[in-house]
């Protein structure tokens, strides 16, 4: 049996693209709210560490817990992070998601929402690092600028300092975006139907390993690829802005 045989028994015949398209819609999912999410606790963590006066216990205290978040989730594997906290910490806490309509032929399960979180809270450690550089960059003058203008701290940060440093730092986000991407391949850990286990799943049933896994790795390959030219897309408009 030729591959293009192999390749249209198992995504036509048996109608293998339905669990391919719920896999890639999954792992979008994942990946961009991951993403989303992340970026929201990265900046906020960044912020909190740039923070000067640390002689103020409140911030001293902030600083410190961002420090042990940052290094708990960067110091180990993310794979580790999604089990503990499927079997671990939302057992512990007695959490358990239901499943989300979104229409008649989608639904957004519950370990998908858990995977969501695992994978935020992951980004935001890397995250924070990202945006905090970013904000580093930034000349001082044009916080003392804002300042002396009469904007208060959180204003000079979200309509001065942040803009900047997410321009600044947009293709290392974009990087960020491409790993979450591929990082969503150990999602089916906790039963997830991501695009890596949708063809898992084809390639079990015909014990036809070589054309699911490479049509796999393409699939990768093309939106890593659209990532890219998004990103590029975004640097160049954010440079004329």
């Amino acid at each position: 049996m030729s591959a293009w045989d192999i390749f249209v028994r198992q995504f036509v015949e048996l109608e293998g693209y339905k669990l391919v398209l719920t896999g890639l819609l999954n792992t979008v999912i994942i990946a961009v709210f991951g993403l989303l999410f992340g970026f929201v606790i990265g900046s906020i963590i960044a912020v909190v560490k740039t923070m000067l006066n640390t002689k103020k216990p409140l911030v001293f205290i902030l600083q410190k817990i961002g420090d042990l978040y940052v290094t708990v989730f960067r110091g180990t594997p993310m794979v580790v992070q999604l089990l503990v906290i499927h079997f671990v910490l939302f057992p512990v806490m007695g959490v358990n998601f239901t499943n989300i309509v979104v229409s008649s032929d989608f639904v957004v399960n519950g370990v998908v929402i858990e995977a969501i979180i695992a994978f935020s809270l992951n980004s935001g450690a890397y995250i924070s690092e990202i945006m905090r550089g970013g904000i580093d960059a930034i000349d001082k003058g044009q916080f003392k600028a804002g300042r002396a203008l009469g904007l208060s701290y959180s204003r000079t940060m979200l309509s001065i300092v942040l803009p900047q440093a997410f321009r600044n730092v947009l293709p290392t986000l974009g990087n960020e975006f491409i790993a979450l991407i591929k990082e969503t391949s150990i999602a089916g850990f906790i039963t997830v139907v991501d695009l890596t286990r949708a063809f898992q799943a084809m390639a079990n049933s015909t014990y036809e390993y070589i054309v699911p896994y490479l049509v796999l790795a393409l699939f990768y390959l093309v939106i890593v690829i659209l990532i890219t030219l998004l990103v590029k897309f975004l640097e160049k408009k954010f440079k004329h802005a």
